[in-house]
């Protein structure tokens, strides 16, 4: 089994005395039923599993009444066989956004006989038909595929390696060749592999790349089939066409007239698509910033962004020609850079951090592009990512000079950890995994 991250904050959820309904949101198969099924199996006594997408029937308890007395005798007479045990049941209200009176009900429920843990994957998508949010009466938690540091738990890596080379990085400290060159390659898997979990099951099981893109680009296509299920109207093709066109656009500007080729696209055509995949949790967008100064959510422009694909996995998979097997050998030269970047902003998000990047365009010697700025602590850092081992950092000098003053330069790179004299700071890509303080956790 799988060892996710989110069950610890899940834990931390239960023993809370004062706790809300909990809703996990996150994007299709990625794991969100069968970890609240494990962890109901081993941390409750009883638990009643509702899925809406499967028997759309149970939708029926939440049409009457909705207090919380009527809801739990409506519940309990649909499960006879199953005990309800105040304070050790949970009702697991899963694929919610199938029933939105559902989501309504969670106000009421909470405080009740049982705990209760929502799962909806397109929650963004069904917004509209929620009549009433339970505004202060539920809690929440995001799940993403993988990350890299599950992705090691995953293939066996100790975890007492792992601390150890995440300290390192983190104090600032070389690694030994031997495991920089370990974790290099395992993080070259990650590229391709990504983390959803069937796919990551799947690769430890047979070690072949090819079931790998097979399964991989199954789930794409069934993205696209939720499409043409949930999406309205003329968004079906204006989403699907935005999906496909990431690939392509991945690292730059994000560009409507690129999303199908088709002269004079604008904004108004595709924006309507693109939302659709952001509801669904598909896509990431990374805002620029007019400065690389604090503070950074004063200075975004909400008209010019980045998309980034939740998935770097099932981005490798949508890219036609790339040669899988280069890609894991560090040999691959085909948007090798660009597909670190995607997985280094994955690795921002899970830590609960906004994605930001600056750019400034010159027609001289002036240009610059920074790939990611966070605040960091009491400052902003400047993030570059580099999928080859140059010293040169231009564009982190230029923010880091007397114009920004920003006062951290980060440079993600094939490299091992060291600070130059301008004050830079290089380390290998899989340190993404490592070098940003992590936000994610549940707070009581």
């Amino acid at each position: 089994m799988l060892r996710r991250k989110i069950t610890e904050n899940l834990l931390k959820w239960k023993a809370n005395p004062d706790k809300h309904p909990l809703l996990i949101r996150g994007a299709r198969q990625t794991g969100k039923t069968f970890i609240v099924d494990d962890f109901a199996k081993k941390h409750y006594k009883s638990c009643i599993h509702i899925n809406f997408e499967d028997d759309p029937r149970y939708s029926e308890i939440f049409n009457g009444g909705l207090s919380q007395k009527s809801l739990t005798r409506l519940i309990s007479s649909a499960f006879l066989d199953i005990p309800i045990i105040p304070g050790d049941t949970l009702l697991f209200l899963d694929e919610i956004q199938s029933c939105p009176r559902a989501r309504v009900a969670l106000k009421f429920l909470s405080g009740g006989d049982f705990d209760v843990i929502a799962t909806g994957s397109l929650l963004g998508v069904n917004s509209s038909k929620v009549s009433s949010y339970p505004v202060g009466y539920e809690e929440y938690m995001d799940m993403y595929s993988l990350d890299f540091e599950e992705f090691l738990w995953a293939i066996g890596m100790k975890e007492d390696v792992i601390s150890y080379v995440a300290d390192n990085i983190r104090d600032g400290h070389a690694i030994e060749q031997p495991l920089l060159d370990d974790f290099q390659k395992y993080f070259a898997w990650y590229m391709a592999v990504g983390g959803m979990p069937e796919v990551v099951n799947d690769f430890i099981k047979n070690n072949d790349f090819g079931r790998v893109r097979a399964i991989q680009q199954r789930i794409v296509e069934n993205c696209k089939s939720d499409i043409s299920k949930y999406a309205e109207g003329v968004m079906k093709s204006r989403a699907k066409e935005c999906l496909e066109s990431i690939p392509d656009q991945m690292g730059d500007r994000f560009r409507y007239v690129d999303v199908s080729g088709v002269k004079g696209a604008r904004r108004s055509m595709y924006d309507g698509g693109l939302e659709w995949l952001m509801d669904a949790g598909v896509v990431f967008k990374c805002h620029n910033v007019s400065a690389p100064v604090p503070p950074l959510k004063f200075n975004r422009n909400f008209d010019v962004f980045k998309v980034y694909l939740h998935d770097t996995g099932l981005l490798v998979s949508m890219i036609d020609d790339i040669d899988v097997l280069r890609l894991i050998s560090g040999s691959a030269l085909v948007n090798k850079g660009k597909i670190a970047e995607n997985v280094v902003a994955g690795e921002i998000v899970r830590k609960s951090r906004k994605l930001m990047y600056f750019e400034r365009k010159s027609k001289g010697k002036d240009s610059l592009e920074i790939d990611f700025v966070l605040n960091l602590g009491d400052g902003v850092a400047a993030v570059e990512v580099k999928s080859g081992n140059n010293n040169k950092s231009k564009s982190l000098d230029s923010v880091m000079g007397e114009k920004y003053r920003v006062p951290r330069g980060i440079k993600l790179e094939t490299t091992n950890v060291l600070k130059d004299d301008r004050g830079v700071e290089h380390y290998p890509l899989f340190a993404c995994a490592f070098v940003f303080p992590d936000e994610s956790g549940y707070k009581l």
